[in-house]
């Protein structure tokens, strides 16, 4: 099996256990062949943490989870020197955050000291602890999961931890003709009835895919267009229409990789060989909105985060 038919079997087994969450799912293996972390926000029982979970299980791979609270201390993420009192001396105990895929469920439950262990781990790929460094697996992913900011008991996450996030996916509510299908599902799965995952995709060939979607070839013109975007974030004045009143603080140069990277893996998914403008639409609201700051006039007119990326993208045309 080539990488790419690897893929659409994983794709075709995650949209039959999800029903109705395409663009979830899509987002998902984005951000797994970009490699690339991943913050889904949704209300409860969107099937957020069933998604990440369904992707551990087609995978070959050591799956972790995180239960974020308010009681969480740091090294229950990052692990702890532990005493042994037969030999006298500190052992190092791996946390959950040593898994290859680790889901950081309800991260915005915990307090920022936590949240911010999450930082070296996802930039660096290691952890740091008594002063030793600790490297993480080659294939290393955090998926974590948030309840709107509105919701009681949330800790908003900082700056500098959300733009760690390669995409931000927002989990609707499923469209209502799916919903019957839902409850069949489930029932099904209650009722043992449950369908076997099959042979589990082996880490050489999540390599070989990642592999091929860093080949895509990226011209000049998808280049400027990548850009130009990331600059509108910046400086909207350039641009037409309200953008200039909606953005108050654009989006980093890891904006600039994250749409990058993200617009290869798409294309690959597509069976391309090239990056196109469309590509690079498809993924710019997931790779930007997260990393762009509303002004108070955007927030008082109503308007998300998510539409003001859609307002860009029809601002700003490739050349």
């Amino acid at each position: 099996m080539n990488p790419r038919e690897a893929f659409k079997q994983i794709a075709t087994a995650m949209n039959a256990a999800i029903i109705g969450q395409e663009t979830v799912v899509e987002r998902l293996l984005i951000a797994f062949l970009a490699d690339g972390h991943v913050l889904m926000e949704g209300l409860p029982g969107v099937a957020k943490t069933r998604s990440i979970k369904t992707l551990g299980k087609l995978v070959e791979s050591e799956f972790r989870r995180v239960q974020f609270t308010p009681d969480l201390l740091p090294s229950d993420v990052t692990g702890s020197e532990i005493y042994r009192e037969q030999n006298s001396s500190f052992d190092f105990q791996p946390g959950p955050i040593f898994g290859n895929l680790v889901l950081a469920d309800e991260i915005n439950r915990a307090p920022a000291k936590v949240q911010a262990a999450l930082l070296e781990a996802m930039e660096e790929r290691q952890v740091t602890v008594a002063g030793t460094t600790h490297k993480l697996p080659r294939l290393f992913l955090v998926l974590a999961t948030q309840n709107p900011i509105e919701q009681e008991g949330t800790y908003p996450l900082p700056e500098a931890q959300m733009d760690r996030f390669l995409l931000y996916v927002n989990v609707p509510y499923p469209p209502a003709e799916n919903e019957a299908a839902i409850l069949r599902l489930v029932r099904g799965e209650r009722a043992g009835d449950a369908a076997e995952t099959g042979t589990k995709i082996s880490e050489d060939v999540i390599f070989a895919a990642r592999k091929e979607v860093n080949a895509i070839h990226v011209a000049e013109p998808a280049e400027r267009y990548i850009v130009d975007l990331v600059i509108a974030t910046r400086e909207p004045q350039r641009y037409q229409g309200n953008l200039p009143r909606w953005i108050r603080l654009g989006a980093s140069p890891r904006g600039t990789l994250a749409l990058d990277a993200a617009a290869r893996a798409h294309a690959w998914l597509q069976g391309q060989d090239f990056v196109s403008p469309e590509n690079i639409r498809a993924v710019a609201p997931a790779c930007l909105a997260h990393r762009i700051h509303l002004s108070y006039e955007a927030e008082a007119a109503g308007k998300t985060r998510t539409d003001v990326i859609e307002a860009m993208l029809k601002a700003v045309v490739p050349i």
